[in-house]
């Protein structure tokens, strides 16, 4: 019996160390149960989501590519030897010898510009598989966020949709009583139970709701998200960068990864037609051989020789049917495909990066008024309960506050996650989203405390 109060003691002298007190609130969530954030889930995704993998591996194919078309440049190399075993028959005798002949021979471009040009090609297509791999992992991220933040949104409409049933029931209740006293009208109890039911009925389609963002969740990491979500901390000041709308389409048009891979995909066109033109070049190559044979005419046996020979090749194309001027016709017109495209992906950055910064401005003043509305709705819903049990107000004024207030609350954080994702975005077409970014947005999340807009300040 001695110990509980021991207990209570030890917790008083050991609560003022503790780096973020307990709030008194009983409704408060320990950090164990924020099991989950955007950054661990940001993690997991690069290990996990295939869009990613597959981009990485195709860089890599591109590089070994690039390789591939260097090593024509360089000497190619072989080796060669036969035995033979060799039975001859004539009129005057016959006779059964064998044969041994080696060769070793060396082979050097010293002029050749399709080769070069091909090698060219390959080179910048590796760079737009790199530049490409970066764009899809940026893609991935704002992917993952939205994603997160949908499945964010479902949990606190669950759980608004929970507490405002809860407040409606009281409310229900109260009616009820003064009913039952003959101090309240019928259509204010029938108003009100009208109410609950089409909360029970949403609290069905947001439960449903939730599972389906977790499994849009799961998609992308690969296993079943069932951790809770962190929220948005209450205690941060959400601002955009203080850089100029011009300054951030500077910066995506001269960094965004979409558009440098377009970019190389042009630098590869153009190469491909230098390519396909030096098909009317003439080609110059130097070749080495060395060989040993005992072999002579007709496979006849002679006697052991060697034999080194330096030779200069040089091969002048002169008609080939016009296939190579066709296919310089066909490439050029490629290229002026992807011309077209690099101009499309350049306006598609220009135009998100002005509505991601735009609409990221927006939502700073949206969350600002939104936050003044959710007090006004509080003291609006706080007074109209006064004011019922006064007998000032009836239970469908009390009825409408609480629906506003809630509808505030929803609003609110439906601009926090607008904003953040809209931040997000705006870093990706600028090309300056990476795994410091989604740190930095990380600590925008709660860790141990509840999102004070999912709570419901009342007064007993």
């Amino acid at each position: 019996m001695v110990r509980f109060p021991i207990l209570l003691l030890l917790a008083a002298l050991i609560s003022p160390l503790r780096a973020e007190p307990a709030p008194p609130d009983t409704r408060s969530v320990t950090a164990s149960e924020y099991a989950a954030d955007l950054m661990g889930l940001y993690r997991e995704a690069r290990l996990e989501d295939p869009r990613v993998l597959a981009a990485y591996a195709r860089a890599q194919s591109g590089q070994a590519r690039q390789r591939e078309a260097f090593g024509g440049l360089l000497p190619q190399i072989s080796a060669s030897s036969s035995f033979n075993r060799t039975g001859r028959d004539d009129e005057t005798n016959r006779e059964y010898y064998a044969n041994e002949r080696y060769a070793l021979s060396l082979s050097q471009h010293l002029y050749n510009k399709a080769a070069w040009e091909n090698y060219n090609k390959f080179k910048q297509l590796a760079r737009q598989g790199e530049f490409e791999a970066i764009d899809a992992q940026a893609e991935a991220t704002v992917d993952l966020a939205q994603r997160y933040f949908v499945a964010l949104a479902s949990d606190d409409e669950l759980e608004l949709v929970q507490a405002e049933r809860r407040a409606t029931q009281k409310n229900l209740d109260r009616v009820d009583a003064l009913y039952a006293r003959q101090m309240a009208m019928v259509t204010d109890v029938l108003d009100l139970k009208a109410r609950v039911d089409a909360l029970a009925a949403q609290e069905v389609e947001a439960r449903n709701q939730v599972r389906l963002s977790r499994e849009e969740l799961s998609e992308i990491v690969g296993r079943p998200v069932n951790e809770r979500l962190s929220r948005i901390r209450e205690d941060i000041a959400l601002q955009v960068p203080g850089e100029s709308l011009s300054v951030w389409v500077e910066r995506a048009v001269a960094a965004n990864p979409a558009l440098k891979a377009r970019a190389s995909a042009l630098a590869a066109a153009d190469a491909a037609v230098r390519e396909s033109r030096g098909a009317h070049y003439p080609s110059l190559s130097l070749n080495l051989s060395a060989q040993r044979s005992d072999v002579g005419y007709d496979n006849t046996l002679a006697p052991r020789s060697d034999s080194y020979v330096a030779s200069i090749g040089v091969q002048v194309p002169i008609y080939s049917g016009g296939s190579a001027s066709a296919r310089v016709r066909a490439l050029h017109s490629d290229r002026l495909a992807t011309e077209q495209e690099l101009e499309a992906i350049r306006r598609q950055v220009v135009k998100e990066t002005t509505s991601a910064y735009l609409t990221a401005q927006s939502s700073v003043e949206k969350i600002r008024a939104s936050r003044n509305a959710l007090e006004s709705a509080e003291q609006s819903s706080i007074a109209a309960e006064r004011g019922f049990k006064f007998g000032v107000v009836n239970a469908v004024d009390v009825l409408t506050s609480v629906q506003n207030e809630y509808a505030a609350r929803r609003d609110l954080l439906s601009a926090q996650y607008d904003f953040i994702t809209n931040l997000l975005v705006l870093n990706r077409w600028a090309g300056r989203l990476s795994e410091q970014s989604v740190e930095n947005v990380n600590v925008w999340l709660a860790r141990s405390e509840e999102a004070r807009a999912l709570e419901r300040k009342t007064t007993e």
